[in-house]
């Protein structure tokens, strides 16, 4: 059976055959004869296109581009073998290495096989020939980036026009008006101005300071709101957005609790790029569920420590204390951080994982060290990019997931490339019209760095 065959199997027996083919017999196989001689658009790319790229190269999507027709794609067929072959496309930074295999399977891996990705060389090699459309392949439902379903969508009432050269933390403060606890299962952020927002994170307050929180916002329509918990009892996370993120949806039999009254608060990072900038009035769809007996769902954020004992000494430390610190020109960088022995209250299910860093990043692994001295790597992305970053939610049920028992280690690491032959930190000094690295040390802005671990977790009965 030729390559093109198995990829048309609409049973998946060929895909999964194929999967456990090595490279070199998969480009064997590429070259053997189809209906026509060829792999051809219709035939063979136009399926893998629709499934994969459909949700965003289409009309009135995030991407700059379309990939909806053969005269779409044609034209670029040799870069778009380039760029799957790096898997910089479909973006899915979550990868397994020789030192990271998740044991849990990704849900909606976005992840192309071998031999989809070798079907994308061979078209390209062969002049992209485009097939003949009466005979064209059932084109397949793309991949749903969006809530299934959307009960109330919150908007700011007066939105903010950021300017200058200083990174803001501004809160909007939204009022869901629940008259009962509330059991959240999806949210989507929607940016307004993605052109200044950096990244979003959502945090539900005590219904003891609602009255403070509409206080805060009363005059401007939103505060600066730099520290991560604005309100006198706290905030707890419930979700986050950054570039390239997804929508918020909790595991079946789960969900976050928003008691009545309570307050959804919206701290959105800017990054202004110096004259003033449209108006931004980012909002957030929400899905409830009125499922009695949910566990309880949510998120933490860990890491970004810049001191012992949670940071470990690095290469270029200058005394005797660990220090965060990027030097100008250093390559293969790495920053770790350690929590030992964390003590939590109880075990925890995780049920996604994520990285962030910022420019200088390009490797972020985390993983559990348990007290039986095994280790389980949770999520590495080797090769980190700031435009595309998401957490990468755990296929199965719970039971199926990784834990966190009481006790066990959490291990983050970090690795960077402060040089010139970091592609971001050419666009990052061009930005602040410089020529050669800076020093970068940890920082809430966009020119700082950060190591973080983005965990959704869940717990109770």
């Amino acid at each position: 059976m030729c390559l093109a065959g198995m990829v048309r199997d609409t049973s998946n027996l060929g895909l999964f055959m194929l999967r456990r083919l090595s490279p070199l017999l998969l480009l064997a196989l590429v070259a053997c004869d189809t209906s026509d001689g060829d792999v051809t658009w219709h035939q063979d790319i136009a399926p893998i296109v629709s499934e994969n790229c459909g949700s965003c190269h289409v009309p009135g999507k995030i991407a700059p581009f379309d990939l909806v027709t053969y005269d779409d794609a044609a034209p670029i067929a040799g870069w778009i073998a380039e760029t799957v072959e790096a898997r910089t496309m479909p973006p899915w930074g979550a990868q397994h290495t020789d030192e990271c295999v998740p044991e849990s399977d990704w849900k909606d891996d976005g992840r192309l096989t071998d031999a989809e990705i070798a079907l994308f060389r061979a078209w390209a090699d062969d002049g992209a020939p485009a097939g003949d459309p009466k005979n064209a392949a059932p084109l397949p439902q793309p991949r749903v980036i969006e809530l299934p379903r959307v009960d109330q969508t919150l908007t700011p009432d007066v939105g903010w026009v950021t300017e200058g050269d200083r990174d803001e933390f501004r809160c909007f403060v939204l009022d869901p008006e629940l008259d009962q606890v509330g059991r959240l299962v999806g949210l989507q952020v929607l940016p307004d101005n993605d052109e200044v927002v950096h990244h979003v994170l959502v945090f539900v307050g005590d219904p003891e300071d609602s009255e403070f929180l509409d206080d805060l916002v009363a005059d401007e329509g939103s505060f600066e709101c730099e520290a991560s918990n604005p309100a006198p009892h706290g905030v707890d996370l419930i979700s986050a957005w950054a570039p390239g993120a997804e929508p918020m949806r909790t595991p079946d039999g789960t969900a976050m609790t928003v008691e009545a009254g309570a307050r959804l608060v919206v701290q959105v990072h800017y990054h202004p790029l110096g004259p003033a900038a449209d108006i931004d009035r980012t909002a957030v769809e929400l899905m409830w569920t009125d499922e009695p007996g949910q566990r309880q769902a949510g998120f933490a954020l860990i890491g970004n420590e810049g001191s012992a004992p949670e940071l470990q000494p690095g290469p270029n430390d200058t005394g005797p204390s660990p220090e965060f610190v990027i030097p100008a020109g250093a390559k293969g960088h790495v920053e770790t951080i350690i929590y030992e022995n964390l003590q939590v209250g109880l075990d925890l299910t995780i049920w996604a994982a994520g990285t962030h860093m910022h420019w200088v990043g390009t490797d972020m692994k985390v993983l559990i060290r348990h007290q039986d001295g095994t280790e389980e790597c949770l999520v590495q992305t080797p090769r980190w990019d700031f435009n595309w970053q998401r957490w990468y939610p755990f296929a199965g049920t719970l039971g199926q997931m990784p834990v966190f028992h009481d006790g066990d280690t959490l291990v983050l690491r970090c690795t960077y490339d402060n040089s010139l032959d970091n592609p971001f930190v050419r666009e990052a000094l061009a930005e602040q019209g410089l020529e050669e690295p800076v020093e970068v040390r940890l920082g809430d802005a966009t020119l700082d760095e950060m190591c973080l671990g983005v965990l959704g977790i869940t717990y109770g009965d």
